[in-house]
């Protein structure tokens, strides 16, 4: 490889969601690029016309959106190329290294046959005919060599060795003229300047025919670098039943981007014993080369843990937007009023949150209206000495000027002093009351989120004789 600057892309098919191992190898070659001060691109590879659709390429892009990897150029469109993978095609045809292939389907089928049993490669009559038939369909196929050995120099595993008998003659284009992904991608890669070319090792057998391909164009074969897949957590193959497999699946289950960031990072790479490091760390310290052969497995609990850690670093307004966000995608707009709770609430709450979801449940408590329905368990707490304890109490915190945590604490503490018993007597009644039976932070903490005049109002609505 000459001393080129390093350029990197991802090249997603727009056929579906975007993939969480696409996301993951589009981290990689984002890193990559940083690291090195190259660039980080992103194809389109679309195609496939019948299975390409705009709602997947907006996928791919809000995907990128989201995850916070901005490619260093506008977006390339694969199919938009077509007449530059064809001029390619024309150009093998040339150098005699690309002949038309006249074989009819059944043709195509009887020799796949004898080429099983034989155990060799698909190979076509027409390989060594110079023919050129007007008024017959064909496909053009790369005649790749049938002696010696394709070696593949792998970043991620090492030497990889082929044989060329054992490599079909590829189509590079189709009985319609269009060219095929494997002519495409090279075309591509070329014109854009990529030098490593990091990608799934779903690749790695391509990896020797697109070799092939470039030496016979004349090109610089560029840096192979195949990523191992990622697994669920028992093992198998990424699935539904994991739990998640596309990116924006990630996202409404609460997660940050950064957080998917940082643990993408560490399936199948790491810096030592480091769990928990920022973009820039990453990005210095990240090498392709350093990455595990085996594949990765998706774990539920360290994902959890990155992302707890990333909620209690968040910015208070931005975790205000996204629970507002989270509240309306269940139905639930909030209040002008809920604002200024959730800024109250939110630090009080977070650190016990895994995610956005679960840090929307922990501020419930605080957002409902008044009268509270109070569940049976917290009603039958309510007897007569507990009403009493409750409304002594209450004129307490009516007189209490100082309305923060750690003067809340004191007072409490006092109250229960006075009264001769332990918090324990007062704190699960008071619970109750102040949460109508919902999770919610210790006893100061959810004073403090409702505030002095709705903590007394639901101490009121509990204390009265209607209650």
């Amino acid at each position: 490889m000459s001393d080129r600057p390093v350029v990197t892309r991802i090249a997603p098919s727009p056929t579906g969601y975007m993939h969480i191992g696409t996301a993951r190898t589009a981290l990689f070659n984002w890193l990559y690029a940083k690291r090195m001060g190259g660039k980080f691109l992103l194809r389109i590879e679309d195609t496939d016309r019948e299975r390409s659709t705009l709602p997947a390429v907006q996928a791919i892009f809000d995907g990128m959106s989201w995850l916070g990897m901005t490619p260093d150029e506008e977006p390339v469109f694969q199919a938009a190329r077509a007449d530059r993978h064809v001029l390619a095609a024309q150009a093998l045809l040339a150098k005699g290294r690309a002949y038309r292939d006249y074989m009819t389907a059944e043709e195509l089928t009887a020799e796949r046959e004898i080429a099983r049993a034989e155990g060799r490669a698909v190979r076509s009559p027409w390989r060594d005919q110079d023919a050129n038939f007007n008024d017959r369909p064909f496909v053009v196929r790369f005649k790749g060599p049938h002696e010696g050995e394709t070696v593949i120099h792998d970043l991620v595993k090492g030497d990889v060795t082929f044989k060329n008998k054992d490599l079909d003659d590829l189509i590079i284009l189709r009985t319609d003229g269009t060219p095929t992904y494997n002519l495409a991608v090279i075309v591509d890669d070329h014109e854009m300047g990529v030098t490593h070319v990091i990608r799934g090792d779903d690749h790695l057998n391509n990896a020797a025919r697109q070799t092939l391909i470039y030496e016979a164009l004349g090109w610089e074969v560029p840096i192979w670098a195949h990523l191992p897949m990622i697994h669920g957590p028992d093992g198998a193959k990424l699935s539904k039943r994991h739990g998640a497999q596309a990116v924006s699946e990630f996202d409404d289950m609460g997660y940050l981007p950064e957080a998917m960031r940082n643990y993408l990072a560490r399936l199948g790479w790491g810096h030592g014993d480091d769990e928990i490091f920022s973009d820039e760390q990453a990005q210095a310290w990240f090498d392709v080369s350093d990455v595990v052969s085996a594949p990765a497995r998706l774990d539920w609990a360290k994902l959890n843990h990155i992302n707890n850690h990333y909620l209690r670093l968040a910015d208070i307004d931005r975790l205000v937007s996204l629970t507002e966000r989270v509240l309306k995608s269940r139905g639930e707009p909030p209040r002008d009023a809920d604002a200024a709770i959730l800024h109250r609430t939110i630090p009080l709450v977070r650190d016990g949150a895994k995610t956005l979801l679960e840090l929307a449940d922990a501020v419930m408590f605080a957002l409902k209206q008044r009268p509270l329905a109070l569940p049976e368990k917290v009603v039958g707490m309510l007897t007569d000495e507990t009403r009493g304890r409750l409304t002594r109490l209450r004129e307490t915190l009516a007189g209490q000027a100082d309305w923060d945590v750690s003067a809340l604490e004191a007072a409490l503490r006092g109250f229960a002093e006075s009264e001769g018993v332990g918090l324990g007597k007062i704190g699960p009644a008071l619970r109750g009351v102040l949460s109508g039976g919902a999770p919610a932070p210790d006893l100061a903490g959810a004073l403090v989120s409702l505030g002095k005049a709705e903590s007394l109002g639901r101490l009121d609505d509990a204390l009265s004789p209607a209650a």
